[in-house]
């Protein structure tokens, strides 16, 4: 076993007596040691009952025959940081996550690891960390909060952001919006919609990591303390059979994770982290094969909040598995690829039932014919820029309008909750990004103000920065190269016109290269926005969005 060097021989007597001081028994000592990390804190609600799902991976791993070793992992709620500079400190934590994640993996010689996390950077952070190890290791997430019920309908997170845009629009008040406070998010759990959070939990499940329903069954739910506790027992089988995150996530389950990606209309926050999860794996993930995907995978789910599903919906309706199942029969999924059970792709999904068409839809009647997620390109993004197109509204899809430029997100939300944004415009939010942030802040702050004053219709919003899961319209995010390193974003001027064609992936401001080039010759970098402590050397280090804003390593970036 991995852990013999810390447990067997003479030399390693005084490892012995510290496991002693631990209180470990003889017959512990003996046994497979599996490392649980243990997201659980305070303050994030998807993370409140990670206490009860640590608890019950324990009892399946000592069931089959594994001594289970919890410690930590940190995890930031988005919700919470939103629209300040607590904001800063949210993608950063998924590099965080996963060098400490390594340290403690490492230092102990865990034999196989279960990682319980539950929101946004925590389940790539863990993901990445997977990958690097390569050691057994299986996911079990916290679960998806139950939906809210409001006035006869089913409401979530977003739908509180935009109330606040309602609110400020006058079309709702200040009881309306104190009601929303109180109901929209009733339970614990990762918010109830295909936000980040969820998003990368379905997928973990497509890439084989999790066992089938960890991305769907509600937080609440017994099932999902059952689930944990299969987790625990499925680490102690991979043990056995030597059976590793690389074997799992390979270059295949990767184009699986994103056709599924395209089918759900997950978060624009995946093409950050899927590249991110496989250069760990050792491969290269180019962000633009989504596009040739998405001409090919049918949009199968509309949830929120790009319409009024919601996971607890999708969790009855046959969850990730049926969805897979849906696009095996089209030929989409590569059914060969081995799982953490032990069996492939196919095997896990042959008795999947789609059990409710309305929720996902199927193939020969999708919402779109093309997927979820658009990759763009032009001279305002010679790289990529990336949007969620199945919650732009039709009428979006193909735009032009004067740029309104601001330098940060704080500017660009007083200018439009002060009634400053007009029908057309196209909202310009730079600096941003991974590097000019630092940290590529979410904007769920001021694409719900535009949502719930009634702008998403007519205003479209393009960043360097990026967008919780929970945004929808028009917002084009993860424009690369970004603003701080002189990308074209930068150059753009108040009252130019840009262009936006989403169908044929384009997006484009309507000046001539010539002119490019003189802005070009005059601009000057931003001064830092932060220059001391983690987020200071996070942007010395940190690179492009299109890369999946990964680290530097030393002599290979």
């Amino acid at each position: 076993m991995r852990s013999d060097c810390v447990r067997e021989g003479m030399q390693q007597a005084p490892h012995r007596s510290l496991f002693n001081a631990l209180g470990m028994t003889e017959e512990e000592m003996k046994r497979p040691m599996i490392g649980i990390v243990n997201s659980y804190n305070e303050i994030v609600p998807g993370h409140m009952n990670l206490d009860k799902i640590t608890e019950a991976v324990k009892l399946g791993v000592a069931e089959a025959g594994g001594t289970p070793v919890v410690f930590p992992a940190i995890a930031v709620c988005d919700g919470i940081a939103m629209g300040h500079s607590g904001m800063k400190y949210s993608l950063v934590t998924r590099d965080l996550i996963c060098d400490s994640t390594e340290c403690v993996a490492m230092a102990h010689k865990f034999d196989g690891l279960v990682m319980i996390p539950n929101c946004d950077k925590s389940v790539p952070g863990l993901l990445m960390a997977a990958a690097r190890l390569n050691i057994p290791t299986v996911f079990i997430s916290g679960g998806p909060m139950l939906a809210g019920h409001l006035k006869g309908r089913k409401r979530s997170l977003s739908s509180m952001f935009e109330a606040v845009g309602s609110y400020t629009a006058g079309t709702m008040t200040s009881d309306d919006v104190e009601e929303y406070e109180e109901k929209v998010c009733p339970t614990c759990g990762s918010c109830s919609g295909m936000y980040t959070a969820n998003s990368m939990n379905s997928l973990t499940e497509v890439l084989g990591m999790g066992l089938r329903g960890n991305g769907t069954v509600p937080a609440v739910y017994s099932a999902r303390i059952k689930l944990a506790k299969h987790a625990g027992m499925a680490v102690m089988d991979m043990v056995r059979k030597n059976i590793r995150p690389r074997d799992i996530m390979t270059k295949e389950a990767f184009i699986n994770a994103l056709t599924v990606d395209m089918a759900l209309g997950c978060s624009t926050n995946t093409m950050l982290h899927l590249p991110a999860i496989a250069h760990e794996a050792g491969f290269d993930f180019e962000v633009s094969m989504a596009n040739e995907l998405s001409e090919k995978t049918p949009n199968l789910c509309h949830l929120a909040p790009a319409g009024d599903t919601y996971m607890e919906d999708l969790n009855e309706a046959g969850g990730i598995y049926a969805v897979m199942k849906e696009l095996a029969d089209i030929g989409l999924i590569n059914t060969e690829c081995m799982t953490v059970t032990g069996k492939t792709v196919g095997e896990n999904i042959a008795g999947a039932v789609n059990r409710d068409p309305m929720v996902i839809r199927h193939t020969d009647n999708p919402y779109m014919k093309t997927g979820g997620i658009a990759v763009l390109r032009g001279n305002i993004a010679p790289d990529t820029a990336v949007v969620k197109r199945s919650a732009v509204l039709p009428e979006m899809m193909v735009h032009e309008g004067p740029a309104r430029v601001f330098e940060c997100e704080e500017d660009a939300i007083d200018a439009i909750k002060g009634g400053k944004i007009n029908p057309g415009d196209v909202v310009v939010i730079r600096y941003e990004g991974p590097k000019g942030g630092p940290g590529m802040r979410e904007m769920l702050n001021p694409t719900s103000a535009i949502a719930g004053m009634g702008l998403d219709k007519s205003v479209a919003l393009i960043t360097d920065g990026r967008f919780s899961g929970a945004s929808r319209g028009a917002s084009i995010g993860h424009v690369s190269p970004e603003a701080a390193v002189g990308g074209p974003i930068a150059l753009i001027e108040e009252g130019d016109i840009i262009s936006i064609d989403i169908p044929h992936y384009s997006l484009n401001v309507k000046v001539s290269d010539e002119e490019l080039a003189r802005r070009k010759a005059l601009w000057q970098p931003k001064a830092p926005n932060v220059t001391t402590g983690y987020l200071a050397r996070y942007a010395e280090m940190v690179t492009s969005a299109n890369r999946g804003a990964i680290l530097k390593t030393p002599g290979k970036n």
